[in-house]
């Protein structure tokens, strides 16, 4: 009878620690997230950012360093300006600028010309509503589905997944104990990288700007290239003409 009581109790907390494994929700998940950025009063108040730094790109056995500017404003106007060092090659910088504002988006190469960005690329980057898509994702009719537990090296991590009602459904890696993002996973079309490919991006470093943890280090991965972003400077709440995220007007033309 005692072996059998000790099997139940095993049983029992077995069944009990599964319980309490399951216990939390994705809408709890992001909550505690959420408030451990800054709480949704802070992140409310943000209206802009400005964030300039280094960025790194490897890709087809180049290595490829420059600096970055990354533009953001309420609710979803973005755009990423970037120079990248091609002495090495003989060649003049290679500048990359790709703008959204609200509605379209457009992206300029120096190398490989101008592209007006539409579909799957499109819909992602409207999506991504600043300060971040979590802080209104039951507004904008997302689903979040807590899909398991796994690991982003050694921290354990809760699995999100978050799917729009247009777009790519993405991966969130919150840490199980400070419930920061530490890595998303997604699906995106880039028709200059050969189309649909899978992109993680971990994110590091966080620091405390105006109330709000940042993370000051991205490193995103695909099967084409590795990019690496230090931001060695975040502003928020600075003056952005909307302008700057329109298509330029000779490209208009």
């Amino acid at each position: 009878m005692k072996v059998v009581a000790r099997s139940l109790m095993v049983v029992l907390c077995a069944a009990l620690g599964a319980a309490g494994a399951h216990a939390q929700t994705a809408d709890e998940v992001i909550e505690k997230h959420l408030a451990a950025i800054g709480g949704r009063a802070a992140l409310t108040k943000l209206q802009s950012r400005i964030a300039t730094g280094s960025i790194a790109v490897s890709a087809q056995g180049a290595d490829l360093t420059g600096t970055i500017e990354i533009y953001s404003k309420a609710p979803n106007k973005t755009r990423s300006y970037f120079k990248l060092d091609m002495s090495q090659f003989g060649a003049p910088d290679m500048v990359v600028d790709q703008r959204c504002d609200g509605r379209t988006a457009f992206a300029s190469n120096s190398m490989q010309g101008d592209r007006d960005i539409t579909g799957n690329q499109l819909q992602n980057m409207l999506n991504a509503t600043f300060p971040t898509p979590l802080l209104t994702y039951k507004e904008a009719g997302t689903k979040a589905e807590l899909v398991g537990k796994d690991k982003v090296g050694t921290r354990d991590v809760y699995v999100v997944l978050t799917t729009p009602k247009a777009g790519s459904p993405s991966k969130g890696y919150f840490d199980a104990e400070t419930y920061l993002l530490l890595r998303t996973v997604v699906r995106v079309d880039i028709p200059e990288m050969g189309g649909e490919t899978e992109q993680t991006t971990d994110l590091s470093d966080y620091r405390e700007t105006d109330g709000v943890k940042v993370p000051f280090t991205l490193k995103i991965v695909s099967s084409m290239q590795t990019v690496a972003i230090v931001f060695a400077n975040v502003e928020h709440n600075k003056p952005i003409d909307d302008a700057m995220f329109s298509k330029p007007a000779a490209a208009a033309k």
